[in-house]
């Protein structure tokens, strides 16, 4: 199926139809048409999106929950909305189990020092994998570091797939938490998350699932892949900065502490004590991200007019060319799943002599960006024996030529640097 003949709901996917709605892709970068590569760290906005954020401070400026005056009924309304869309987008049965956090790092740490806090102790044990991003690591160790737990590692074969073999050992009584990637952001591995939450659960353990890679580019429902806990970002879906969501199975978050204290997370304050709030406001202390959260309901809306199905589907056709492409350059190597059906559209490499620094600069020249380094995962990158890797990574705008763009960029830079 050829890319401009997806079609869902309401709209037709048509990526060149897509791309009128960023500004952004409009700009020249040293004189170059951009071609941005960069997802993975953060997409792009529609100006949808944008027009969302402008509506909001020119038409409904005001505070949530603690007004009964129009702006505020509204701003609270509209707040409230965006909440129901995210639960419907992940089809959380309930929209009180979704949070609004800052970021997926922040979602990850709210588990850690509320649920994790009140339920691992010494001699437990916490299950992660060894291609987890630091914000899915440091806040376990650190837990773990207190509680005197244990950390254990899910093993991945040279390929980046979970080795299950070893997984029911790893696995085992004294788990209280797997937390794991849905969607590794260096080998683009998709992980098979039901079948981990199915060996936590026999175990009784809970898991906690970090979609941060995920819930933008594929279709994620959190009650399929039985999660207990679920963390994704705004900014990776279209969506502003700034702004994340941790959803939680109900009888969980009403048994966790608050995470901070002040304004409209409680019920009740006297001079001896407080009582909190219900859910999900229990866990949102002070004044909320509002707009941005106006512009997260608007990113939903977005990419559900597409279709997730979609979405995904073109990702897996541009990732599957951009696999045969760059696996056909001498001199590089592609790190995790060969086959492209077992990854997202995250492509990190390494040049047999180009540092990925000197790559990613080069490309940048020639309008192109990429990201290079570590990608907040050090431990996963050097377990490859490499300090850093350039990683190219796809959205719902970029296209078969831009793919092209990038291999004729990788090879331009090898001829200037074999001169």
């Amino acid at each position: 199926m050829s890319e401009s003949t997806l079609s869902a709901g309401t709209r037709v996917f048509d990526p060149d139809a897509i791309r009128a709605d960023f500004p952004i892709l409009q700009r020249k970068i040293h004189g170059q048409e951009l071609v941005y590569l960069d997802n993975a760290a953060t997409t792009q906005k529609p100006k949808q999106v944008i027009k969302s954020l402008t509506d909001y401070y020119e038409q409904t400026n005001a505070n949530v929950h603690r007004g009964v005056h129009t702006l505020s009924m509204e701003a609270t309304n509209g707040y409230e909305v965006a909440r129901t869309k995210v639960a419907k987008f992940i089809n959380a049965p309930r929209s009180e189990e979704v949070i609004w956090t800052r970021n997926t790092s922040e979602s990850l740490n709210l588990v850690a020092a509320t649920w994790a806090e009140a339920n691992i102790s010494e001699g437990d044990n916490i299950v992660i994998t060894a291609m987890e991003h630091h914000s899915n690591i440091v806040p376990w160790q650190q837990l773990a570091f207190k509680k005197g737990a244990e950390i254990r590692y899910l093993s991945h074969n040279d390929d980046g797939v979970i080795n299950f073999v070893d997984a029911s050992s790893v696995i085992d009584s004294r788990t209280k938490l797997v937390s794991v990637t849905h969607m590794s952001n260096v080998l683009g591995t998709i992980n098979p998350v039901a079948k981990l939450a199915e060996l936590a659960h026999d175990v009784g353990a809970v898991i906690l699932v970090d979609a941060a890679q995920s819930v933008p580019h594929m279709p994620v429902d959190v009650q399929a892949i039985d999660a207990d806990f679920l963390a994704f970002s705004a900014h990776k879906m279209l969506g502003p900065t700034g702004i994340g969501v941790l959803w939680g199975r109900l009888d969980l978050l009403e048994e966790m502490p608050p995470y901070m204290f002040g304004g409209d997370m409680i019920l009740e304050v006297t001079y001896e004590g407080a009582k909190w709030n219900d859910l999900p406001y229990k866990f949102e202390a002070g004044t909320p991200n509002i707009a941005d959260a106006f512009a997260t309901g608007a990113a939903v809306d977005y990419l559900s007019d597409l279709g997730m199905e979609n979405v995904w589907q073109h990702e897996q056709e541009l990732t599957a060319y951009a696999m045969e492409q760059i696996l056909s350059l001498d001199n590089v190597k592609v790190l995790g799943p060969q086959d492209s059906s077992q990854r997202g559209g995250v492509i990190s490499f390494v040049h047999d002599t180009i540092h990925p620094h000197d790559l990613g600069t080069a490309l940048d020249q020639q309008g192109i960006a990429i990201r290079t380094g570590h990608h907040c995962a050090m431990p996963l990158v050097r377990s490859y024996d490499v300090v850093a890797a350039a990683r190219a990574s796809f959205y719902i705008y970029n296209t078969r030529s831009e793919v092209d763009a990038l291999v004729n960029g990788i090879s331009e830079t090898e001829g200037y640097f074999n001169r």
